[in-house]
């Protein structure tokens, strides 16, 4: 990071397919290695697959699932006098998104399952109807900082 100029974010171009910048990006997010043609193949059966089930645009569906997940707040430690403090803070919007499609993708890869499409299609469904590990993660970071209530004054 530099010290003085701001971090200019980089524009995602929207996928060739859904012209979505939500499934862009979770397509980038699926790659690993560099294998952008199999992410791309795993996300699109996915969405297929959560089109076939819930009987709607499967877009629609990928965002509603990111949007429940979307944490508020978390906590971040903080060190005051020699003691380190889960200090809770609020979340940036672009920070949210991002953790949300990490636990969405992390709960994925974790669920017993055939292939890695499959697993993403339930991990999406689960989400989009407020369930499922990476709900149970965002519940967890707003447990954790509100149990620590207590330390917001230390916030920066």
């Amino acid at each position: 990071m530099p010290r003085r100029a701001r971090v200019t974010k980089r524009e995602i171009d929207p996928d060739p397919r859904f012209q979505s910048v939500a499934v862009a990006r979770m397509v980038n997010r699926v790659m690993t290695r560099g294998k952008k043609s199999v992410a791309e193949a795993i996300v699109y059966d996915a969405l297929d697959t959560v089109r076939d089930r819930m009987k709607r645009d499967p877009v629609d569906a990928l965002e509603q699932a990111i949007k429940n997940t979307t944490p508020l707040l978390e906590v971040k430690p903080r060190r005051v006098g020699g003691a380190t403090y889960q200090v809770p803070v609020e979340v940036r919007p672009d920070r949210g998104l991002s953790l949300a499609m990490r636990w969405i993708v992390r709960s994925a890869r974790a669920r017993a399952g055939k292939s890695m499409a499959e697993k993403l299609a339930a991990e999406i469904l689960d989400a989009a109807q407020r369930q499922g590990a990476a709900i149970k993660k965002r519940e967890d970071t707003h447990r954790m900082a509100e149990a620590n209530r207590a330390f917001v004054h230390y916030r920066w």
